[in-house]
């Protein structure tokens, strides 16, 4: 065989097949290319309204208000759409009719498994295949501060392991910060960054939660945007949750951040509460403000 040196268009032309063989190689393991660069999608989570999870109608209702808000996706916590698990099939189908993308189904206990202070596989597990049937795209873990490195490391190989397992169902993983993850300028964050395989470990940056304990959100951003799954964004105002917009959260310098750095992904806007559910009251002004922070139609 003969072999000759590509002329310059030639090689275009092959990095470019290239290219298509990669994306479709990407698509046919189940990994979505979500958004192009500096594409930016708004979302909501779910539980800023009280839901019954028994009763899917309601459900649905609340996914229904928030594409009526003009958000394109919805998060919400396991416990809302688990029953709907053994009939995946037909509750997929009605959630896609409402015409709202799922961005994840996301974890949150109050105990977890002490060993590696996230959800336990048998947990993660179930949720993440039927998470999946319903369309989730990503599969979202909360935890717990570990003492230790030794506890963090173990926190680390487990979420690596979680990855994994996502990954098998076409879902990727995202690992949703609380305060305690940001304090001592991010000093368990960074730990986990370090130690987590960045193609099977993403974080769901809860920049509010962050902003609350007193760490520095931008400068975050602009060092770690290349690992972050999401963002979360809430407000506080002398030490109360308010509606986006409406406390000192440094919401324009976060959208100045994303453009700079071209980042591209998901930003939710999660109006949660701990002693009541705020609903309609929270989440439109918190729309209101996020939509003009990005140059929105309202």
């Amino acid at each position: 065989m003969t072999w000759r040196r590509l002329q310059p268009a030639e090689s275009r032309l092959v990095s470019t097949r290239r290219e298509l063989l990669k994306s479709a190689a990407m698509l046919a393991a189940g990994r979505t290319l979500f958004a192009g660069p500096g594409e930016i999608h708004l979302g909501c989570q779910t539980n800023a309204w009280p839901i019954n999870a028994q009763d899917f109608a309601n459900v649905l209702a609340i996914i229904r208000k928030i594409k009526d808000y003009g958000y394109e996706g919805f998060e919400t916590g396991f416990a809302n759409v688990q029953a709907q698990f053994d009939h995946a099939a037909d509750a997929r189908r009605q959630i896609e009719a409402i015409g709202a993308r799922f961005y994840g189904v996301h974890i949150f206990l109050l105990q977890y498994d002490p060993a590696t202070h996230v959800a336990p596989p048998e947990l993660y597990e179930r949720v993440a295949q039927g998470g999946a049937k319903l369309g989730a795209e990503r599969l979202i873990l909360s935890g717990t501060p570990p003492p230790d490195d030794a506890g963090r490391k173990r926190k680390a190989d487990a979420l690596n392991r979680a990855g994994d397992f996502a990954a098998k169902l076409g879902m990727t993983l995202a690992y949703h910060t609380h305060g305690p993850e940001t304090e001592h300028n991010y000093a368990e964050l960074e730990f986990l960054l370090k130690e987590t395989d960045p193609a099977k470990v993403g974080i769901l940056f809860d920049a509010g939660h962050a902003f609350e304990v007193g760490s520095e959100v931008p400068s975050f951003i602009r060092r770690h945007h290349a690992r972050l799954a999401g963002l979360h964004l809430r407000d506080y105002k002398s030490g109360d949750q308010v509606p986006l917009g409406q406390g000192g959260f440094p919401l324009q310098a976060v959208v100045d951040v994303l453009r700079q750095t071209g980042w591209s992904g998901w930003v939710l806007n999660e109006e949660e509460r701990l002693t009541y559910k705020p609903g309609d009251s929270a989440v439109k002004p918190a729309r209101d403000a996020l939509f003009r922070a990005f140059g929105r139609k309202i």
